[in-house]
């Protein structure tokens, strides 16, 4: 079913596709935009302990919200590093730099919104093949624009993350 504004998009559970990733973690792509009319782009992330869930990036025309279901995540935002726990909530405005990852020794669940939303599925579907060793990270560069990931360099987050 999809949002028309005046109808409501319902996917039950076993009607999302699921993305594996390495060491059991997984997107689960819940709402892109077109099933959305453009409002917003959801997903659900599964992360093993300590594995990053996105490298430094920012989006040009959309805010993203994050939500922890479960575990401690690490969000990068701006410069500022914070770890944020199980209820806990990060709204990233557009052109903020921002990163997360799950904290060692923690499985993380980690709910996503995009808003307004962005045709991304498939960029969630090619960060899995890098991730499974399957494609070259480079193969995302040229698809900053149309997914709007932009890439950005952080040196606090590569610190971090390189010390675990």
């Amino acid at each position: 079913m999809t949002y028309t504004g005046s109808q409501a998009l319902v996917v039950p559970a076993e009607a999302a596709e699921v993305v594996a990733l390495p060491a059991g973690g997984a997107f689960t792509l819940l709402a892109d935009a077109s099933g959305t009319a453009g409002a917003l782009g959801a997903n659900r992330l599964t992360l093993g302990a300590g594995r990053d869930g996105a490298n430094p990036h920012f989006h040009a025309f959309s805010t993203e919200l994050f939500y922890v279901l479960d575990g401690v995540m690490e969000f990068l935002v701006g410069e500022e590093v914070a770890t944020v726990s199980e209820g806990g909530l990060v709204v990233v405005p557009p052109r903020v730099p921002h990163a997360f990852g799950a904290t060692p020794g923690t499985d993380t669940e980690l709910l996503s919104v995009l808003a307004p939303g962005v045709e991304r599925f498939g960029y969630f579907r090619q960060l899995a093949r890098v991730q499974h060793g399957l494609a070259p990270f480079d193969s995302l560069l040229p698809e900053q624009e149309r997914y709007d990931v932009h890439f950005v360099d952080a040196a606090a987050w590569r610190s971090l993350r390189s010390s675990r």
